[in-house]
């Protein structure tokens, strides 16, 4: 299909107010027709019950950040367009990875990127201001916010033009059919144990140092509220922990190095999750609506590998993992957790065509498998019999993906970096096509200066000189990106099959369903994943695994904070009721 075949092709864009966890109010509705040049301004009272543009097979809408748009459709019962481009994409697609482009973008940034005339920023967010009040609205007030919304709409037509390559048609409709996926997942949102979410947030100032004194007696590196560096530091020396330092010599305290180390030292996970509760605990900013949902923009291709950024701080998923458990189902409706398994590891199987790691996945246990292909784990080995040896080595596979450092990798599995780089060099034995093929994207980049995956994501080299740093994320980008693309394609297959997705996360999904239909709808979902791996990897299925939850959300890195807080809250409540583990009990 070409952009002429399209009978229609509709710029459009909506003004709405949309408070914290709600669905969107749209105000107002600005489009045209290039074709025709007709044009439609619509108040909100002027709405009709369908979309006054063609949404058909045979005509084209276009958005800039179109799932914001799309989503005003399910807020007023309108049909999804059957096509969708949204120029944010696209503008991501083709800025990916330039030194000082805003990854999240606005249609002011993408505007100025191009030299198009545009409002000015200060106008921008006075009109913000005047829809976030709400209305009602002055005749004055009206024009002023259809004007507005006209604005954006006279820019994108500009935009088009500098963006569109009918060439990448296709991967554009694509990346367009997601938004309406994303537009769908953020109208179902994430259920949410309002109840509990609100005592929280009344008594977290109450029970916040009695948290800290609970988790603090088995390492004693908190004063009051304040991280000790020095007594933290005294800790990991007197256990002999050798834990990553900062150019100042103090210990790098950053979160990804501290799950690092929790996953080589699993008794300094507690104290791992009580610093990223006390960093990210912002309760206030969970944007729950008045139907108890979380609902905050999923915000698509917004990262380096085109994966969803939403707020880690709106999104139940993005603070604590601990939260999580305020996940909950409403009455006669279930929940249940989709993940890929060891995708990352199958996605560089089949990208590096190595067989003997494609043996190993199609194996069941992959990590085992390169043990014992390895000759560190005899052939007949088990999880029981070799679980430690099979561990390292499955954290070794992972960072091999990042191209981690033999230093790195010592640190991660807390071996001495002898043994790290044997370890690597085992993995370099195992699979040697993997390692061609991986240093071989290293001088194409250098070379070429860029890199395209299958779906048209590229990445870009920044310098002449790539850098270690750059160099590992680079390894690790086409791997990510098809990740993502995988995922991508799963949720669009699953939603317009109307399963009811609650949010994805990271290579995992969380659906919805009536209890008596939940299994149903979990072979379902798993077909759909399985499909959309088989699609991107030709043919090459990646398995899935599948927990059911009845009542509330379970993740076993949390539980132990979990169970602890509700002690702490049964301890403050005045009443007689206590909240259990997994449920509320009176």
């Amino acid at each position: 299909m070409k952009l002429p075949d399209f009978r229609e092709v509709w710029c459009v864009d909506f003004e709405f107010r949309q408070l914290p966890g709600e669905l969107p109010t749209p105000i107002c509705v600005v489009t045209t027709e290039l074709n025709s040049s007709r044009w439609v301004r619509l108040f909100t009272n002027e709405m009709p019950s369908t979309a006054p543009y063609s949404t058909d097979d045979d005509s084209l809408f276009i958005a800039f950040a179109a799932s914001a748009d799309l989503l005003c459709h399910l807020a007023l019962g309108w049909e999804l367009p059957t096509y969708v481009l949204d120029l944010f994409a696209e503008f991501r697609v083709i800025t990916n990875s330039i030194d000082k482009v805003d990854q999240r973008a606005s249609l002011l940034s993408a505007l100025s990127y191009f030299h198009i005339p545009h409002i000015t920023s200060g106008q921008k967010d006075q009109m913000r201001s005047l829809s976030e009040r709400g209305g009602p609205w002055t005749e004055s007030e009206r024009a002023s916010l259809l004007r507005y919304c006209e604005s954006d709409v006279v820019a994108l037509p500009a935009l088009l033009e500098k963006l569109f390559d009918q060439k990448f048609l296709a991967q554009a409709l694509e990346r367009g059919r997601y938004t309406k996926a994303v537009a769908r997942m953020e109208a179902t949102g994430i259920p949410i144990d309002i109840e509990m979410l609100s005592e929280l947030r009344t008594r977290w100032d109450d029970i916040r140092l009695d948290l800290i004194s609970e988790v603090d007696r088995d390492y004693y590196v908190f004063d009051g509220m304040h991280f000790r560096y020095d007594q933290f530091t005294r800790y990991i020396d007197q256990r002999k922990i050798s834990w990553p330092r900062t150019p100042t010599g103090k210990p790098s305290l950053d979160d990804e190095t501290f799950r690092d180390m929790a996953l080589a030292y699993p008794h300094l996970n507690p104290l791992r999750q009580l610093r990223a509760t006390l960093s990210s605990m912002k309760l206030e900013s969970l944007s729950v609506g008045r139907d108890g949902r979380n609902r905050t923009p999923l915000k698509p291709f917004s990262s380096l590998a085109s994966r969803n950024q939403p707020s880690t701080s709106k999104f139940i998923f993005g603070p604590a993992t601990w939260l999580r458990y305020l996940i909950r189902s409403r009455p006669r409706n279930a929940m249940a957790y989709i993940d890929y398994c060891q995708q990352e590891f199958a996605v560089a199987a089949v990208l590096s065509g190595d067989s003997a790691m494609q043996a190993a996945y199609l194996s069941g246990d992959p990590y085992l498998q390169f043990a014992m292909q390895a000759g560190a784990a005899p052939l007949d080995a088990t999880r029981e019999t070799c679980g430690t040896i099979r561990d390292l080595y499955k954290t070794a596979a992972l960072a091999v993906m990042y191209g981690m450092t033999a230093k790195g990798l010592s640190v991660r599995i807390g071996k001495s970096e002898v043994d790290a780089q044997r370890i690597l060099n085992d993995h370099r034995r195992a699979y040697p096509q993997f390692w061609k093929w991986s240093d071989r994207l290293i001088s194409h980049v250098q070379l070429e200066g860029t890199y395209a995956t299958r779906s048209g994501w590229r990445v870009r080299r920044n310098s002449l000189k790539l850098s270690d740093h750059h160099k590992r994320s680079l390894r690790n980008f086409p791997v990510q990106s098809t990740g993502a693309d995988i995922l991508r394609l799963a949720c669009c297959l699953a939603t317009e099959r109307g399963i009811k997705i609650c949010a994805p996360v990271h290579d995992a999904v969380l659906i919805e369903a009536p209890t008596s239909e939940i299994n149903t709808a979990v072979a379902a979902m798993r077909e759909a994943m399985a499909e959309a791996g088989k699609s991107v990897l030709g043919g090459f299925e990646i398995r899935t695994e599948a927990k059911v939850f009845l009542d509330r959300f379970e993740d076993p890195r949390g539980e132990s904070t979990w169970r602890l807080v509700n002690e702490l809250l049964a301890r403050s409540r005045p009443g007689p009721e206590q909240y259990s583990f997994l449920g509320v009990a009176g």
